[in-house]
């Protein structure tokens, strides 16, 4: 039996990596006060369908859509932030007039063709600010991106691209003349592009298709039809990243692909030539939790994809998590109370360790250690347990000591120290 094509199992070599990441996020959104939220995988089709459009290719093609029992309709996740603008208002969470700050990590379902850093069961980790207009709300999710990515040590491996995609009228008045400028070269424009003129034409700014990008260079620029107030919001936010020495570029075709954005529009790639290279993406949705039938209340997010990150540190981590690890090889002992001693003292000084109970022999154990690229071995065998000794092998450099059980604390307190 193998897997459903599109899915994946995550295996014990690669959940620490995921944890790290879990981890690393929870720490940082919580100094900005940020509460992790969970929501349902199923949710209603009708909510996808409102909050997304019915234009985009998540409504039309790629969502996990079936009936239940009951007959209703069913789909599974496709984002999260439709989930989240839900939340606050099944559970009421605006009748205090308060800021929420949420974030989120858990899979989702989109039937795509699978490839590397794309699966139909993908994960994500977000954030949504909800309850602030102003620009300093977009600011501090854009900020906190990038000390995520700072923090596991992507940062350097990624590019930020900002766009300011304006309000619902402006975006409107900029739609119909790119249809007009678009109508001229129908005919030499891809396929996808063709049919989106009249359905979604602002997702043709998105499009890989290098002919139909030489065609927009020549287009209207939606920054062009962009009032006063959505001038000023963009212009400070450019302003306050320069002070944070957070490094943008301007992209006036990033539009992202959901119909819900407002204002601002955010995303992180990586340096990779490939097409399928956007690591992060948000931006602002002021209108969204009004268009689910509750009050106005703006909010800002973003949503990283976890596959992908991890496809960026993942040699790194592995390296650093194996290294770490103190192994036990042992021979077949005569006495093995010895072993417990010593894992009371690991765990006292909170170091990680693997003790190998296989039954092949001792040197094939310290091979096996020494393979998988581990630094530190305790080697015990019964000839210097009798002498209450233990042996220690440093397996990168060659290194050998002999350390009494008398003296076995003070030095396990300096493995910490180096470790």
């Amino acid at each position: 039996m193998q897997p459903l094509r599109g899915t994946k199992d995550i295996l014990p070599t690669d959940t620490e990596m995921w944890q790290n990441i879990y981890d690393t996020a929870r720490n940082v959104l919580n100094k900005y006060n940020y509460k992790e939220i969970r929501t349902p995988i199923l949710e209603s089709t009708d909510l996808f369908e409102k909050c997304i459009g019915n234009f985009t290719d998540i409504v039309n093609k790629e969502m996990y859509n079936f009936k239940d029992q009951s007959e209703r309709r069913i789909t599974l996740r496709p984002e999260g932030t439709s989930s989240i603008a839900r939340a606050v208002l099944s559970n009421k969470l605006y009748l205090n007039n308060q800021m929420h700050r949420l974030w989120y990590s858990g899979p989702m379902f989109r039937y795509e063709r699978p490839q590397q850093g794309r699966q139909r069961q993908f994960h994500q980790l977000g954030i949504e600010c909800i309850g602030s207009l102003k620009p300093i709300a977009d600011i501090e999710v854009i900020q906190l991106a990038h000390k995520i990515l700072t923090q596991l040590r992507c940062k350097e491996q990624c590019t930020l691209e900002l766009n300011s995609i304006g309000n619902i009228q402006e975006r409107d008045l900029y739609t119909k003349q790119l249809i007009t400028y678009l109508k001229k070269y129908e005919k030499d424009l891809d396929e996808d592009s063709q049919k989106r003129i009249n359905k979604n034409p602002l997702r043709i700014l998105d499009s890989k298709i290098d002919k139909t990008q030489e065609i927009l260079k020549d287009g209207p620029i939606l920054q062009n039809y962009l009032g006063i107030e959505s001038l000023k919001h963009f212009e400070q936010i450019c302003q306050s990243l320069d002070y944070l020495n957070i490094k943008y570029n301007i992209n006036n075709y990033l539009v992202r692909g959901l119909d819900y954005y407002n204002y601002t529009a955010f995303e992180i790639k990586t340096k990779s030539s490939s097409h399928q290279n956007t690591l992060c993406g948000g931006g602002r949705y002021d209108n969204l939790i009004e268009q689910l039938g509750g009050p106005k209340i703006p909010a800002v997010g973003w949503a990283i994809g976890l596959e992908r990150l991890i496809i960026l540190m993942k040699e790194r981590l592995n390296t650093e998590t194996i290294h770490k690890t103190i192994y036990i090889a042992t021979e077949d002992l005569n006495n093995i109370e010895i072993i417990w001693d010593i894992i009371n003292i690991l765990e006292t000084y909170n170091l990680k360790f693997e003790l190998d109970i296989t039954n092949i022999n001792l040197s094939k154990k310290i091979r096996k250690a020494s393979k998988i690229g581990v630094k530190t071995c305790i080697i015990l065998r019964n000839e210097e347990i009798k002498k209450r000794q233990i042996y220690i092998k440093w397996l990168d450099t060659g290194k050998q000591q002999m350390i009494n059980f008398s003296n076995l604390r003070q030095y396990i307190y300096y493995l910490k120290t180096i470790l």
